[in-house]
């Protein structure tokens, strides 16, 4: 399942976020797959598009982070996966009978 994970970080601890993100560079742990991370200019925020099967990688993760960082995670689901489903529900109202 993909998650977007958005981040804040706090003004108190921008400096050591962006020191241990230079010297770490935010690795994922095993089970974990990056697709994209992002940063909003001028901001304190921050994306990041992961693919896991196992939410404890993802918990790892963030838990690193977590004493400098504020997340939300949100599981994401693909355009083409959100249509299959309105298309299902479509069908199942179209097979309904109409209420007199």
């Amino acid at each position: 399942m993909k998650f977007m994970v958005e981040w804040d970080i706090s003004c108190d601890d921008i400096d050591d976020a962006v020191e241990g993100f230079l010297e770490m560079g935010a690795p994922m742990p095993e089970g974990l797959e990056l697709h994209g991370r992002w940063h909003g200019p001028g901001s304190k925020l921050g994306w990041l598009l992961v693919e896991t099967d196992h939410a404890k990688a993802l918990y790892e993760h963030i838990a690193e982070w977590s004493s400098l960082l504020d997340f939300n995670v949100t599981p994401v689901i693909e355009d083409a996966e959100a249509a299959e489903v309105q298309v299902s529900l479509r069908v199942v109202e179209e097979d309904e009978p109409a209420n007199s």
